[in-house]
């Protein structure tokens, strides 16, 4: 392997076990493995999956003016928990939001931890643990605040599916009530002396972790962080436990996939040096009732508040499973005008139109023997406003394909079901 690819400590488990490998962000990672990534794909819609996402960074923002620190430099109010006002972000919940430059542009995006009064973790993008360590010093002023980055310290895995809980509570100590009533972007445990929220969580082993009801797939699931050391262990511990669950392990194929049918972006690819704005992930910033203006002063908004000439960038699904290369690939309208470019583009296996609608495989609804085509999906970023149902054409320079701008796509998606409807499947 070159010397300057990173990789993580489930390197060696992934060439075991004969997964399919490349350079991603500088770390390599399997993108599938024998299975095949549409097998990897539909397990996590119907049983579980497991995915090394130990590339990702961590970085700690503590002391007595994180809050401060994080209310200038992150897209979300975090005083205003769930939308409401006084009502800061609670120890123990997590938060979706952007780190913008003052461009409006995006640096990264970030799922933000609360541990503490003063203790705060951002989960950014691989290779990106530098880059937000950067920008977060140089926003701190004269603010009493330490950052520090965790990048190669922290490991993390996923497991994510609707029998993922089910998986857990085979490793978790006293799992009933790690589990029980845990909220959607909700999390516990303690990794010390990195940080640490209420009673501990552990695995049967005694490895301490964090376990977060969160991911990117669009479906239940949990992500887990555990000192790095401790990664390869826990990985497989939960995928022998998952076994009789017809768990799989999964690659970045599946992962991309799958997050693409939820739409949920990528960063830098769906998001990335443009003004964060005309998009369907708006809740990452902080809107008055109206979108008059924001409720807080931040990196970024004035540019974002007097944009006027932004593109919009806007979910799609085709009418069957083949997709085209984005590099060149260029959208026209019905009359043949160019009016964008694609952003991404895949197809999510587990979906169908039916009846003029998406069936997923997991919808309850869907009808008898029903067998999943797959759609091509993806973002494109237009010109234009394009109405819900509206058809656009995509070109790679080798096929043309007709697609229609959905607002959502993959329907009957998991992620927020309750827990205990989740356990006792």
């Amino acid at each position: 392997m070159n010397p300057s690819v990173q990789s993580t400590p489930l390197n060696g488990w992934h060439r075991q076990h004969n997964a399919h490998m490349a350079v991603f962000a500088g770390y390599e990672m399997p993108l599938w493995y024998p299975a095949g990534a549409v097998t990897e794909h539909l397990s996590v819609i119907t049983h579980a999956g497991i995915f090394d996402t130990a590339h990702m960074a961590s970085v700690l923002i503590t002391g007595p003016d994180a809050f401060h620190l994080l209310q200038y430099a992150f897209s979300r109010d975090l005083n205003r928990w769930n939308g409401k006002p006084g009502n800061p972000m609670p120890t123990g919940r997590c938060v979706y939001g952007v780190f913008l430059n003052h461009a409006g542009e995006v640096i990264d995006d970030t799922v933000i931890y609360r541990f503490a009064e003063d203790c705060f973790m951002a989960v950014v993008n691989a290779g990106i643990g530098q880059v937000i360590f950067s920008h977060l010093c140089a926003c701190r002023s004269r603010l009493d605040v330490d950052i520090r980055d965790l990048t190669n310290t922290i490991g993390k895995m996923d497991i994510q599916g609707p029998l993922s809980a089910n998986i857990l509570m085979r490793v978790l100590k006293d799992p009933e009530s790690r589990l029980k009533k845990m909220m959607y972007f909700g999390f516990k445990g303690s990794i010390e002396p990195f940080f640490c929220h209420g009673e501990p969580v552990k695995l049967i082993n005694g490895i301490p972790v964090v376990l977060s009801r969160t991911g990117y797939t669009g479906e239940f699931g949990f992500e887990l962080f555990v000192r790095s050391e401790d990664l390869l262990p826990a990985w497989e511990m939960i995928h022998q436990a998952g076994l009789e669950f017809q768990v799989q392990p999964c690659g970045l194929a599946a992962r991309d996939s799958l997050r693409t049918g939820a739409v949920l972006p990528l960063s830098h690819q769906d998001i990335g040096s443009w003004p964060f704005i005309r998009n369907p992930w708006l809740m990452a910033l902080p809107f008055q009732p109206g979108e008059s203006g924001f409720t807080k002063h931040f990196i970024g908004e004035a540019v974002l508040l007097a944009e006027k000439d932004a593109d919009y960038t806007c979910p799609f699904a085709g009418f069957d499973p083949r997709k085209i290369e984005t590099e060149k690939a260029v959208v026209s309208d019905p009359e043949g005008n160019r009016i964008g470019r694609v952003l991404s583009c895949t197809t999510d296996m587990a979906i169908s139109r039916h009846n003029d609608r998406i069936v997923s495989t997991a919808s309850p609804d869907k009808p008898e023997g029903f067998r999943p085509k797959g759609l091509c999906c993806g973002f494109v970023k237009v010109n234009r406003p394009l109405p819900e149902g509206g058809i656009v054409h995509l070109d790679d320079g080798r096929r043309t394909i007709r697609v229609r701008i959905e607002k959502n796509i993959r329907p009957d998606r998991t992620a927020r079901c309750m827990m205990e409807k989740m356990i006792s499947r």
